[in-house]
């Protein structure tokens, strides 16, 4: 059976809809019809830059019961002058296509809606953007990265406490059909890990946050808080990555710069052993589940606490780049200011 593989913009090329051409957002066949939404229920969308919004929206929209009436009703994308996080005219029409309006405001988009989806690819903006929908008090899913360094991290976490709104953000890998099993349980307790990911890395973020922070995701979804250490042997093409959890377990994650490379991995459990991964549309559907649920219930899947440890290790990552390789503590990235 092929298993496809993509990197990042490979990844938003393919899952896009090839609809091109100026003038496309305001298209009169392509203007949303009005959704009779209920109260509560009406989501809010910020990204048209990643197929995401397209894939998430149109998964919501024509979603049946599971969705518990919840629909993506507003969309709006945010001005930058950052060149990765430039609208995409396809996206855009996806999204009204399946029955999103576009808005020209973060204003028109927070009044329209209960609840947002912030899905813009760029991690840098993510608090400026988040700042405003925590403020307004709307629960908000954040796609990864939720921002591009551990500082920008804990900031929107302290945004979250001080204005009492829930929010929480994750791969889709972390819910991976494979991944839960494992976490509820069937190869018992897991001993230890080895993932491998794509690892395309952007200037802007922690070299792990771009696009190799799947594979960490599924690493953390096993073995859970408690990573103390981190190592990083590092080449030009490819990563490996060792952390060390208090209890003495071991995890791993390999990066691979040159494609094709795929996103899965290997629990080890008391039990024996079990796969993670790969990624297929369906994990996206799981993903999706758990936002409705956390929509309905404001209980977040994934604690903020094992967000800002998952960052922790990216900056530890780094650092142990800069120093060829010594091991760097997690807890004191947790605790210490920007280093």
């Amino acid at each position: 059976m092929e298993v496809k593989t993509y990197n990042r913009r490979g990844f938003v090329k393919a899952a896009s809809l090839a609809v091109a051409g100026a003038g496309v957002l305001h298209h009169p066949l392509l203007q949303a019809r009005p959704l009779a939404v209920p109260q509560g229920k009406r989501i809010g969308l910020i990204g048209l830059d990643t197929s995401h919004s397209e894939v998430f929206t149109r998964m919501i929209n024509t979603g049946g019961t599971e969705m518990r009436e919840y629909r993506v009703v507003a969309a709006y994308h945010p001005a930058t002058n950052r060149d990765i996080l430039n609208i995409k005219p396809q996206i855009a029409a996806a999204v009204q296509k399946h029955g999103a309006r576009l808005v020209n405001s973060m204003d028109e988009l927070l009044d329209a809606c209960d609840v947002v989806l912030l899905e813009t690819i760029d991690g840098v903006p993510h608090l400026e953007q988040a700042l405003p929908v925590l403020k307004a008090g709307k629960p908000v899913f954040i796609d990864k990265p939720l921002s591009a360094t551990l500082e920008g991290a804990k900031a929107i976490v302290a945004a979250a406490e001080k204005y009492k709104t829930p929010f929480f953000s994750s791969s889709s890998l972390r819910f991976d059909e494979n991944v839960q099993k494992v976490v509820a349980g069937s190869i018992g307790r897991v001993t230890g890990a080895d993932v491998f990911t794509p690892a395309e890395m952007e200037p802007s973020h922690l070299d792990m946050a771009w696009y190799a922070l799947h594979g960490l995701e599924m690493l953390y979804a096993v073995l859970g808080q408690g990573c103390t250490s981190v190592t990083r042997l590092y080449q030009e093409d490819t990563d490996v990555i060792i952390g060390t959890w208090e209890d003495g377990r071991m995890g791993t994650v390999r990066g691979v710069r040159k494609w094709p490379a795929g996103i899965a991995g290997m629990a080890f459990g008391e039990k024996g052993t079990a796969p993670l991964g790969p990624f297929s549309e369906a994990t996206y559907q799981r993903l999706i589940g758990q936002i409705i649920q956390f929509f309905d219930s404001k209980v977040p899947p994934v604690s903020a606490a094992e967000t800002l440890e998952l960052f922790a290790f990216m900056q530890a990552a780094d650092e142990s780049r800069r120093n060829q390789g010594r091991s760097v503590s997690v807890a004191s990235l947790l605790t210490n200011n920007e280093r």
